[in-house]
């Protein structure tokens, strides 16, 4: 779970860095996907944070 995470917050680093540099060299093509780099990296973080919920709210029910 932890490593889902970790694999988001990359997503959305290396896609700052495309966006960034693709800005920098007029590089619509990087750029465009750098932003689809960060929305990935934010969905798959916002997606194990709430798996994360659920699971620590069935474990409170399993006790």
């Amino acid at each position: 779970m932890v490593e889902e995470r970790k694999d988001g917050k990359l997503d959305q680093v290396k896609g700052n860095v495309k966006e960034t540099v693709g800005n920098l060299t007029d590089d619509k093509s990087l750029e465009h996907e750098g932003k689809k780099d960060k929305a990935s990296g934010k969905v798959k973080e916002a997606t194990e944070k709430a798996s994360d919920k659920i699971h620590e709210t069935v474990d409170k029910f399993k006790k």
